[in-house]
């Protein structure tokens, strides 16, 4: 019994010993907490240098976002440019000698810049060199075709001002060179339309109902001077450079894409005087009225187009040309895409600057040729023609070219 208890006690004894041999000295617990507080500095040094690189972080990326390179950055995202242009190689023979030509032409080059200001209100323009070179005794011209603001006011209707393209024909609105057959466009929406045709105003469009849409407006009219014996109308563009004001042209326009491939569209336009107030032999205020209607139809490769459009004008214009009172063409073209790439067409065209006279002068053209589409936005055409009108003269050529747009 007795020696149980010595055990017990010699035991309890050791654990005590040893629990107080490893117990840390005072000097030792001091050195361990300088060690702890140093790591603790150094931490603390760390949270603050890295508070700071945020801060600085932070201020670049308000710097970025809200600084002159955001604000670049906003407008290149709202800013659009685009543009097309056409090479010609022409080579032509005439019964009238002025007609014949063997040359090449940079016919159009033509760039567009346009801005989103914001989901309603946008700015769209168009800038055009004809014939490479303009200036003084040179052939081209420098145009601005398109200049105007558009604003959407109510869902599905928009009004623009400015300088903008007449809608009218197919080809006034549409006429980049990978959207139609044949090297040149059609003597129809050149001479009896006239295209390329812009005016300054304002304009209304919108959708009346599903695949039917309007456009109304006023804006510049045609000025066909009677002191310098003009009486066709593509004489009469002004193509807003200091354009005479005096009598508004008003134009409207239904169109109709509800069915599949279709397009079907009439246009009407008035002016009460092309004369634009002037007076020749007492005479004055010759009125114009043009009505134009169209079918655009495309079923797989098979494609068909045709249109017709005719100019009233006043009869007192005769004192200038006899039948220049009626001006009228029209032309069909069937098509068809023989491949992805490539696609013929044939197109008959008539037309008359004096359809109103009994004069021989009614013109008849036949074209025939091909495209061939290298990139859905760059093509190759060659296309051959003959024209003949009423007295027997003849004018027949063909025609090469290159087109793009970007």
């Amino acid at each position: 019994m007795l020696r149980g208890i010595m055990t017990v006690g010699l035991v309890l004894f050791a654990v005590l010993s040893a629990e107080a041999n490893s117990r840390p000295s005072l000097d030792e617990m001091w050195e361990l907490i300088q060690k702890q507080q140093a790591e603790i500095n150094s931490l603390k040094k760390g949270l603050s240098e890295n508070d700071a690189k945020t801060e600085s972080a932070f201020v670049a990326v308000e710097e970025v976002t809200s600084g002159p390179a955001a604000k670049l950055a906003e407008w290149a995202s709202k800013t659009s440019i685009g543009g097309y242009g056409e090479l010609h190689y022409n080579n032509h023979s005439s019964d009238n000698s002025a007609d014949s030509k063997n040359e090449f032409d940079l016919h159009r080059f033509v760039l567009f810049a346009g801005h989103q200001y914001n989901d309603k209100l946008r700015f769209f323009s168009e800038f055009e060199i004809e014939h490479s070179v303009a200036g003084e005794g040179q052939s081209g011209e420098v145009e601005v075709e398109q200049a105007y603001v558009e604003y959407d006011y109510a869902d599905n209707h928009r009004a623009k001002a400015g300088v903008f393209l007449i809608p009218v024909g197919m080809l006034n609105e549409t006429h980049e060179p990978e959207t139609f057959y044949g090297t040149e466009r059609n003597p129809i929406e050149k001479n009896i339309i006239p295209s390329t045709w812009w005016e300054g105003g304002a304009m209304f469009s919108g959708e009346i109902s599903e695949g039917l849409s309007y456009d109304a407006g006023a804006h510049s009219g045609l000025y066909i001077s009677p002191s310098a014996g003009n009486y066709k109308i593509r004489d009469g563009r002004q193509k807003v450079s200091k354009a005479k004001g005096d009598d508004l042209a008003y134009t409207a326009r239904l169109k109709y894409t509800g069915a599949p491939g279709l397009e079907l569209a009439t246009t009407v336009q008035h002016q009460g005087d092309i004369w634009q107030g002037e007076k020749l032999s007492g005479k004055e205020g010759i009125s114009a009225l043009l009505i134009e209607a169209h079918v655009a139809y495309k079923n797989g490769p098979f494609g068909f187009r045709a249109l017709y459009a005719h100019w009233d004008l006043d009869s007192d214009i005769e004192i200038i040309q006899a039948g220049a009172d009626e001006q009228e063409g029209w032309y069909v073209e069937p098509s068809y895409q023989i491949t992805d790439k490539l696609g013929v067409f044939a197109r008959f065209n008539q037309y008359d600057n004096t359809a109103g006279g009994n004069q021989r002068s009614e013109k008849k053209q036949a074209d025939l040729g091909f495209n061939y589409w290298i990139h859905e936005q760059v093509v190759l055409k060659v296309d051959y023609f003959d024209q003949n009108n009423d007295s027997g003269a003849e004018y027949k050529g063909y025609n090469v070219g290159v087109g793009w747009s970007f």
